[in-house]
């Protein structure tokens, strides 16, 4: 999958999809992440469409500190993974009991 095409490979319907990722989005391994990206996906996968979630699959299979990195701003994600989703949740943030 590239981003600026991903392959949308999955015949899954749209909610179970977007269940699935949220899911993976609060369960990253650390703390930190399952915040930023949890709240991040209950925020905005309600309203993306296949492609968007492709994208944001995309971004689950990273490493969380890679995808840390590129949300703290340390590192610029590589060119391949860029997308809406992934601008996004660079411009996201968390904030305890916030929306």
């Amino acid at each position: 999958m590239t981003g600026n095409n991903p392959q949308v490979e999955t015949e899954e319907p749209i909610e179970n999809w977007r269940k699935r990722l949220t899911f993976r989005a609060w369960h990253r391994g650390t703390r930190e992440m399952d915040l930023l990206m949890g709240s991040f996906a209950e925020k905005y996968i309600g309203g993306f469409d296949r492609t968007d979630l492709a994208f944001f699959e995309e971004i689950l299979m990273n490493n969380d500190p890679d995808v840390y990195d590129w949300i703290s701003g340390r590192k610029e994600p590589s060119a391949e993974i860029s997308s809406k989703v992934l601008d996004l949740l660079l411009a996201h943030r968390f904030v305890e009991g916030g929306k």
